[in-house]
């Protein structure tokens, strides 16, 4: 464990890693323990109202020499001078505290989105033997709006959700399957006719499901060889739901192969390479993913980092590769909910990636001294210095970090369409 010890204000230094004894809203850097970058730093921290703070001579550059100030010490309760008039680094500090609030008010407003569309997919899904037309137009419809939401919005941000569903839960799988397909959609450029048929496709991948018993389908134990036949006719049963619906020979395609495998391995026809179709190889990706994710046990839900990295290392084989590729480059090397330590040794935890630099990510930084409702959102991108150092397993950080992030037990994705809209108003 990395001692701290007190340093006079007079003897600050670049190089120096040092503890800010003060509440985080009343400070204008953006953590509260940092390593000193340069003098205008220096000058801010002097401006401070405090004799002396504390820092870590293990954290702090190998070339920095401070005098003996003795034994490790904690400071006396600072008295901040509160300048007249807010610097200019606590003006760009406050910005910041509005730009958080309006994410927290963005992700609440981006999760209802989430629960009325899957109440949407319930309907769909529920009334698929009874009105087969009008379900088909309401899945169209839909996609549509999706499809609006991710196509026009100039930067893609992934969110991901909390566990607060109403229930809805049955639903979440054919949403992010299709979430997850038209980001790939638009990676790739897909025109806008491709991109309503893959998300018809995506979005009805499983109906065959109707068709397989719920004893089969919610069984926590292996299968026995009669029920994984069964169950593995699932995809052949939906294409026959499927043309009673009258549903496109595009999208028919992905219903009857979304577990074929690049390697001939899948199911049920054990088509291999590109005699599957294109979009059924999106589909394959996408669902596989949610699956390692979102697995019926939630004890064997893989973290999104291991599930992408599971799907690289050992299952590559069985995704056309340059698909693949353009998943990875869309979530990240860090997915959403993933825990990682920064740069900086602060743990935190991603909860959105912004596709334009998925290596700059929003995260959320655990912090002390920082009440969790408030905890503190750092858009990555606008700390140049700051980067992932690496991905961190939930069991692998102390309890109570753990319960201030709070990583989802279930992770999905939404594209929020009034969001796109304004943006896309801003070009």
């Amino acid at each position: 464990m990395n001692e701290s010890q007190l340093v006079d204000m007079d003897q600050l230094q670049v190089g120096l890693y040092i503890h800010l004894d003060m509440k985080w809203f009343d400070h204008p850097f953006p953590f509260s323990h940092f390593k000193i970058k340069n003098e205008d730093q220096i000058r801010v921290l002097r401006s401070l109202g405090l004799k002396s703070m504390r820092y870590s001579s293990e954290l702090s550059d190998p070339n920095v020499r401070i005098g003996d100030n003795g034994k490790t010490q904690i400071p006396a309760e600072p008295t901040p001078i509160v300048p007249v008039e807010p610097s200019p680094a606590m003006l760009v500090k406050r910005a910041m505290m509005a730009q958080m609030k309006l994410r927290r008010e963005t992700a609440e407003h981006i999760e209802k989105a989430f629960i009325n569309t899957a109440h949407t997919v319930r309907d769909i899904e529920k009334n698929i033997y009874s009105r087969p037309a009008e379900t088909l137009k309401q899945a169209t419809q839909l996609v549509q709006q999706i499809a609006d939401s991710i196509l026009s919005s100039p930067e893609l941000a992934i969110q991901v959700m909390g566990d607060k569903m109403g229930g809805e839960e049955l639903y979440f799988h054919a949403l992010n399957v299709t979430m997850l397909s038209l980001m790939m959609a638009r990676d790739l450029k897909f025109p806008a006719d491709v991109v309503g048929a893959l998300g018809v496709g995506a979005l009805l991948h499983d109906i065959g499901r109707k068709e397989v018993p719920n004893k089969i389908l919610l069984k926590t134990e292996p299968l026995t060889l009669a029920e994984r036949n069964f169950f593995e006719l699932h995809p052949t049963y939906g294409v026959e739901i499927a043309k009673r619906m009258h549903i496109a020979p595009a999208a028919l395609s992905i219903i009857g192969e979304h577990h074929e495998l690049f390697d001939g391995t899948g199911y049920p026809a054990k088509l291999k390479g590109e005699s599957i179709s294109l979009l059924a190889r999106i589909v394959v990706i996408a669902n596989t993913y949610d699956e390692l994710c979102n697995p019926l046990l939630i004890a064997d839900a893989l973290t999104p980092h291991e599930a992408l990295s599971l799907m690289f290392a050992k299952m590559r084989s069985k995704y056309d590769s340059k698909l693949l590729s353009a998943f990875i480059r869309c979530l990240g090397v860090y997915p959403p909910g993933t825990i990682v330590q920064l740069s900086n040794g602060l743990i935190a935890m991603v909860s959105t990636v912004n596709t334009a630099h998925p290596m700059k990510p929003i995260v959320v930084v655990y912090d002390a001294d920082v009440p969790k409702e408030e905890a503190i959102i750092l858009d990555m991108d606008a700390q140049p210095d700051l980067m992932i150092g690496k991905a961190v397993r939930p069991s692998q950080v102390p309890r109570e970090v753990y319960i201030y992030l709070s990583p989802r037990k279930r992770v999905s994705y939404y594209f929020d369409a009034s969001s796109a809209k304004s943006q896309d108003g801003k070009r």
